[in-house]
């Protein structure tokens, strides 16, 4: 097994493939470039093969070198997570605080975000917001926001947070060019915006799949907000939440079965920290102020 002494050599060797020359490594490192050349010397002497191409432009890795970096690029990943795991404990207010969120919160969460870092100016707050879900017990992320299902990840402490209601809804400028469906059943004969894919885990766009045939999917997307988009400019009838809606005609109310629940999500070794209390209690008072029922 490697010791630490490998594990340097590696990891100097992946900051060369990153940087593909050795003052670029150095400089990353904050090490001497002779420090570097020494070090991927002699993990090549160990490991009796060439990771480089050294050339005039600097260094490229050859097929053996690529395939280490991968597992080094990997590895490299899992210590700095693991060091932003083990650093956000205890009771100090300050270094970073990274909540990731479904995007259809972005909106509200900014400013309640902004005024959260204003009371705490020590922290750094990053907001992450996309559709994959972060691992919270590799350090990821301190808190994450999450909809529909219950997460079920072990060792993670889940709160409701609420749930976002999603009605049927049509611009203006759409009733005024093809008239206002009277009920789901005439759905069918109307242009519809809708999932790019039947199966989508979205509740509301399941609906909307199994409701109407695809012909009337007039404008499909595969993100929530490519689809509102879409709605608020007059493609077609389709969901929004009220919130969003604002100038909009309502075709259909808001249903329970439409709706998105949200929860809060935190891992248990963050959990009672400081930073992470202090930001789930201010994302449990925004929200009452949200209205998002």
């Amino acid at each position: 097994m490697p010791g630490f002494e490998t594990w340097d050599e590696i990891r100097i060797a992946y900051h060369v493939a990153r940087a593909g020359t050795v003052s670029g490594a150095a400089e990353a490192l904050g090490v001497h470039h002779a420090t570097v050349i020494r070090h991927v010397d002699a993990l090549e002497a160990r490991l009796g093969l060439r990771l480089f191409q050294r050339h005039a432009r600097g260094y490229t890795p050859t097929e053996a070198g690529i395939e280490l970096m991968q597992v080094a690029g990997a590895t490299d990943d899992q210590f700095a997570q693991l060091a932003a795991r083990l650093g956000g404990g205890g009771t100090a207010m300050e270094g970073e605080l990274t909540i990731t969120s479904i995007p259809e919160l972005a909106p509200l969460l900014v400013p309640a975000l902004i005024r959260f870092g204003a009371a705490h100016p020590a922290l750094a707050v990053r907001l992450l917001t996309d559709t994959r879900v972060y691992r919270l017990e590799y350090g990821e992320a301190h808190v994450a926001i999450r909809a529909s299902d219950r997460p079920q990840e072990p060792d993670n402490v889940v709160q409701p947070f609420g749930r976002i209601r999603y009605a049927l809804y049509a611009a203006p400028e759409y009733v005024a060019a093809h008239g206002r469906p009277d009920g789901a059943e005439e759905l069918a004969r109307h242009r519809c915006v809708g999932p790019d894919r039947p199966d989508t885990p979205v509740p509301f766009l399941r609906w909307l799949a199994g409701h109407v045939p695809a012909s009337a999917l007039v404008f499909r997307g595969s993100d929530l907000a490519t689809l509102e988009r879409a709605v608020l400019d007059g493609a077609g009838v389709g969901f929004l939440p009220p919130w969003k809606a604002q100038g909009m005609v309502e075709i259909l109310p808001a249903r329970e079965e439409w709706d998105a629940v949200l929860w809060l999500v935190s891992h248990v070794d963050l959990h009672r920290s400081a930073k992470v209390q202090a930001a789930l209690g201010h994302l449990k008072a925004a929200a009452e102020a949200w209205a998002l029922d």
